[in-house]
């Protein structure tokens, strides 16, 4: 297994309950790759983003299962929205059967129109009525479906927008209108508890504590500070791996899951030049992401979360709160002496990327002053910006025909990542999905297939009875 980010560890801990002794390689001195923590020089445990997880991430919920932390996750069924005046709303689901279990909250959602409140009413039928499955949406942005579907610019700009940049990382008109869709319809329109919000009560690396136990129990073995030079194939199949240090290593097969930049550089290379398997990965770009910690001395917001309407900052999250609400709390990731500490996200920010540590936090400064006033008299103690310039693929539109397969030409050698075909974004779910079907497809090469990839949640209501006739359309 080469690679300790979320597809390699969902691929290597399936197979190790599967009974296969696994050993996994990763360059770096941590696991988890994007969705991890850092020490900071003071001794505070931050996370490198703040990464969520949501009700209808079912294969996620089954990683965090098997790495024995499931119960480091802690479930929201309320969204909090704040807009540039400070004007709180909030939505969760009643005993309504779905799609209408929302419809109460979203009629008093208190910054949107009722001219924009009716038009998106009319996009959401439209997609749940379709089962998820709108016609003629292909190689077309999430924007000019809105657009089609008359969608006022508050519409856009107070729902869509703040929803879809964040579980996208990227601008409505860069995102394949497929995904926004499905962003929606799983999440908001199939079932009650789809839009929940799973937000880890503990630093991300803490996570991924039971991932070594679980592998060293069949023989296995996890090997930090290691980086591997090229994968071997001979005669058309995984033959070993080639280590930077100069060694070799032997195995029956392997999954390589790194970022898609990278795999070039450890696959045969005829596997990447034109016309290749995966020549396509050239055509697949990145977005950035901007978490901005913030330490306050004094306490200056109640809610455990915010989305940010008409501003830069688009998440607020209370990390004092989050970290202390789960049975499983941890102190980490906020001094002795801090009143609170916030993480804030902004996702898609291209804007960011050239900007100054100090322009950046002038600008949430700003922000934060409209919803949260308190942080005006309140002394910041510190602050952290990190940037993560190619935090997830770009889902542009049509992108799908660039994502390889987990399966490979090369007999024993399989692919993970949440840039492969997985049918989901740039999401952790997208990642574990990836290291499931990479597992699936090693079992079948050897001789005893199994399944790991897990079922999305049921529809119910009206949605399940349009999803089965989605289904017979389209069978």
């Amino acid at each position: 297994m080469i690679g300790g980010g979320l597809a390699g560890l969902s691929s290597a801990v399936a197979l190790a309950d599967a009974g296969y002794r696994v050993h996994l390689l990763e360059k770096r001195p941590h696991l988890g790759g994007r969705a991890t923590s850092y020490t900071l020089p003071d001794g505070n445990e931050v996370d490198n983003c703040q990464h969520l997880t949501l009700g209808c991430c079912t294969n996620l919920a089954d990683f965090y299962a098997r790495a024995g932390a499931a119960h480091k996750v802690r479930f929201y069924d309320t969204l909090y929205f704040a807009d540039k005046y400070g004007k709180r709303s909030s939505m969760r689901a009643v005993s309504l059967p779905p799609p209408l279990h929302m419809a109460p909250s979203f009629l008093g959602f208190k910054s949107l129109t009722l001219a924009d409140k009716f038009s998106i009413a009319n996009a959401m039928m439209a997609i749940a009525m379709s089962g998820g499955r709108p016609a003629n949406i292909e190689r077309t942005s999430m924007l000019d479906w809105l657009h089609r579907m008359h969608q006022t610019p508050g519409a856009i700009e107070r729902f869509w927008r703040v929803v879809l940049v964040s579980a996208l990382d990227e601008e409505l008109a860069r995102s394949d209108a497929r995904y926004g869709i499905e962003v929606f319809w799983k999440a908001f329109l199939g079932s009650r508890t789809g839009y929940t919000i799973g937000v880890p009560t503990v630093p991300l690396a803490d996570l991924y504590d039971g991932c070594e136990a679980a592998l060293r129990k069949r023989g296995g073995e996890v090997r930090l500070r290691t980086g591997v030079k090229q994968v071997l194939v001979e005669a058309g199949r995984f033959a070993g791996i080639a280590l930077e240090d100069g060694t070799e290593l032997c195995a029956d097969a392997c999954v390589v899951a790194v970022p898609q930049s990278i795999v070039g550089e450890l696959v045969p290379a005829d596997m990447s030049r034109a016309g290749g398997e995966l020549s396509g990965l050239d055509h697949i770009r990145t977005s950035p992401i901007t978490g901005v910690h913030f330490w306050f001395d004094r306490e200056v917001m109640k809610e455990p979360y915010l989305a940010l309407l008409d501003h830069t900052v688009q998440w607020i999250f209370n990390k004092t709160q989050l970290s202390t609400d789960g049975a499983a709390s941890s102190k980490k990731g906020r001094s002795e002496n801090a009143a609170q500490y916030l993480q804030l996200v902004i996702s898609a920010s291209y804007d960011l990327v050239p900007k100054s540590r100090q322009e950046i936090i002038d600008i949430c400064l700003r922000d934060l002053a409209d919803v949260l006033p308190t942080t005006i008299d309140a002394e910041l103690t510190k602050a952290t910006v990190i940037k993560e310039v190619h935090a997830t693929f770009s889902p542009e539109p049509g992108i799908d025909e660039w994502r390889p397969a987990q399966r490979t030409s090369v007999q024993g050698l399989a692919l993970a990542g949440d840039w492969t075909s997985t049918g989901w974004p740039s999401t952790m779910e997208s990642a574990v999905r990836s290291g499931y079907l990479a597992a699936e497809a090693l079992t079948e090469c050897f001789g005893a297939p199994q399944k790991f990839l897990q079922p999305d949640l049921p529809f119910e209501g009206l949605s399940a009875f349009w999803a089965r006739k989605a289904a017979r359309s389209h069978s």
